[in-house]
């Protein structure tokens, strides 16, 4: 299944003799300067590797028009906007094709503003993805994130459940194999 572009990643490699600090900053100033590439969400800028005579850094830039532009109907996207146009949050969707029977539809990409967490517009946005799959007739929904992100009690709130590993690992995997119950808790009105 081919999937819509998000970000592009940019590698670059500096001398061990720049201090790291110097580095993030001098990328991270630059990508202020570009107008439109470190908006919501964040560009962000990383270590990623070390070579025989540099460090690699890693940077990220989002590019939603893209793939907005490139839309080929497999996923979809709701987007919550403040009323000039600027980005509050976003959830994404697409078919879920990976090695959990258990599972059709995947909340790919979910984000709000930290401002406005906390307000029922995350749950709004969970909400309008399982109606979209239930509309589908998709009626499970799973999700990856990272097993220590704080977020992780919104989904157990919500009555996802974690996804293990068959030794009883958890890798921030979460499921609900009922988008009916999901769709009964999270109002979109």
């Amino acid at each position: 299944m081919p999937r819509a572009p998000h970000s592009r990643v940019i590698a670059i490699g500096v001398s061990y003799h720049t201090p790291p600090n110097r580095v993030v900053g001098a990328l991270t100033s630059m990508l202020e300067q570009v107008e439109g590439l470190a908006e919501t969400p964040t560009s962000s800028v990383r270590i990623v590797g070390f070579a025989e005579s540099s460090v690699t850094y890693e940077i990220r830039e989002w590019q939603w028009r893209q793939a907005f532009a490139n839309a080929d109907g497999n996923w979809f996207c709701f987007v919550i906007e403040r009323q000039n146009g600027d980005l509050i949050g976003f959830a994404k969707g697409i078919p879920y094709t990976g090695d959990l029977p258990d599972f059709a539809g995947e909340l790919n990409k979910i984000y709000l503003l930290r401002e406005y967490q906390r307000l029922g517009l995350g749950s709004r946005l969970i909400g309008y993805v399982a109606r979209r799959f239930l509309s589908q007739c998709i009626q499970s929904m799973l999700l990856f994130g990272e097993a220590r992100n704080p977020s992780n009690r919104f989904y157990e709130a919500l009555g996802a459940e974690r996804l293990l590993t068959d030794s009883g690992e958890f890798h921030g995997g979460y499921g609900w194999r009922d988008l009916r119950s999901l769709e009964a808790r999270c109002p979109i009105e």
